[in-house]
């Protein structure tokens, strides 16, 4: 643990709006715990910062008393690079405003918002910004790693509907990044993670879905020996259908909870989640041949609100599971991958564990790979295969089984992962997720951040030279 002394932290305590919390306050244990379970970090002091003034002065501070800085969002992270050991946590859970602008149809969101914050405030106006699968998911950190979701075959990724951001740098200074303004620093942003500052906010472009916010959408479930048939249905079905609906395929074990029935109770299933945001009057048209496909167990496609689809699987994995994930990108999905999948399918450890596997096309794939520092472009699917649990016990279990999995599955992969989902796996599969843009990040990362002071994070190490 950090030697420094109380009364600094009191001084730092009466710089901020916020609270500032250490080892020895009764709500450390709460304020430390993060969505992973897995994650048991003890870092020296957490402040929960109220605006960017706190979150500069908190900056300030770890740099003069020579304390490591992880930045806390949602929380979400899978490798938990919200907490750590010793360090100082600038933790934004406090800054959770948000203000659409009907008009000009954009959102600004503060950066400790999840997406739970940001579609409630949206989808009011009958519109939403593409984000990802659990409305439990925080903003910062979906966005700067990129962000996939149910919108992205539609509207891009996150990051492609990002307009500016509130930046506080390494060195303190507060700066708004877009197009005009840090224009590097903005394409950084958008996918290189939180290797460059700390965003205090975002501002997104909105778009219409559905009506009146309504998407058509749900899960249909098929008997898991119907997975190849499936899997090799969905990956030629899915580039073929209009942009306006999207779809993620899983592996899993069904739910034992209302409202599934409970003679499918624990029954290991291949599923497929739905969402159609376009015209309701072409939505018999469009669902037409997923509906007439094979014999599901059960098919769950219904009107609703984007806010029930998206929180639809929040109440299934709430925080404090123990999670291991492990993540590739596939341009196909290949009869050998679909072989690794069923084999690993059928050896579902834990109710909890599931494979996933979301798509990139549409409008994400007409960005090119050096638009955005986010780069996978050319289209296929985004993976990961998550080891889940409550018990601590079967930590291992689950752990194992998904590296197992993942590894087995990596010969058919496009060599690199998701930052998002992403755990402590080496500086090469860093470099491997930026393929071609790696160069470039380490160049702003230099320029932005050259002692690299946010490090905590899927490192991209600044380049060597001058600043410039």
């Amino acid at each position: 643990m950090t030697t420094i002394a109380t009364a600094p932290y009191d001084e730092l305590a009466a710089t901020l709006r916020g609270d500032v919390i250490t080892p020895t306050d009764p709500g450390y244990d709460e304020a430390r715990a993060v969505y992973n379970g897995m994650i048991d970090k003890r870092p020296a002091v957490i402040t929960r910062c109220r605006d960017a003034a706190d979150v500069v002065a908190a900056v300030a501070f770890a740099r003069a008393h020579g304390l490591e800085i992880a930045v806390r969002g949602g929380g979400h992270h899978a490798a938990g690079h919200g907490v750590w050991d010793d360090a100082l946590v600038v933790d934004l859970s406090l800054m959770r405003s948000t203000t659409v602008d009907p008009e000009h149809r954009t959102v600004r969101v503060d950066a400790g918002c999840t997406w739970g914050d940001v579609d409630h405030a949206t989808v009011a106006f009958g519109m939403a910004t593409p984000s990802g699968f659990l409305a439990s998911t925080g903003v910062a950190g979906l966005t700067l790693g990129g962000g996939i979701g149910y919108l992205s075959r539609r509207f891009g990724l996150t990051v492609d509907n990002l307009i500016a951001a509130d930046v506080v740098l390494a060195d303190g200074t507060f700066v708004v990044a877009n197009e005009t303004s840090h224009p590097e620093l903005f394409w950084a942003l958008r996918g290189g993670g939180g290797n460059f500052g700390i965003v205090t906010s975002f501002t997104f472009t909105c778009h219409d879905i559905g009506e009146h916010g309504t998407v058509i959408g749900g899960p249909v479930f098929y008997d898991l020996a119907d997975a190849p048939e499936v899997m090799r249905w969905y990956r030629d079905l899915v580039p073929s259908l209009p942009e306006e609906i999207s779809g993620w395929l899983g592996l899993l074990t069904m739910p034992p909870v209302a409202p599934f029935p409970e003679e499918l109770w624990g029954r290991k299933a291949c599923a497929i989640v739905w969402c159609y945001t376009g015209a309701h009057d072409r939505a018999d048209e469009i669902l037409a041949p997923i509906r007439s496909f094979g014999s599901p167990l059960l098919d769950g496609i219904q009107a609703m609100p984007f806010t029930a689809l998206q929180s639809a699987f929040d109440p299934l994995y709430p925080a404090g599971l123990q999670w291991y994930w492990r993540t590739d990108f596939f341009r196909e999905i290949s009869d050998a991958a679909i072989d690794v999948h069923v084999r690993f399918g059928a050896q579902l450890p834990t109710g909890h564990s599931t494979m996933h596997l979301y798509p990139i096309d549409g409008a994400a794939a007409r960005v090119s790979d050096s638009g955005t520092a986010f780069p996978y472009r050319e289209g296929g699917w985004a993976g990961v295969v998550v080891g889940v649990d409550p018990d601590p016990a079967n930590a291992d279990v689950i752990s194992r089984w998904a590296r197992d999995y993942a590894d087995a599955l990596h010969p058919t992969a496009a060599g690199g992962g998701y930052v998002n989902m992403m755990m402590d796996e080496g500086q090469d599969r860093v470099r491997a997720a930026y393929r071609g843009n790696y160069d470039r990040l380490a160049r702003a990362k230099r320029r932005y951040d050259p002692d690299n002071v946010f490090h905590i994070n899927q490192n991209i190490r600044p380049a060597e030279g001058t600043v410039t």
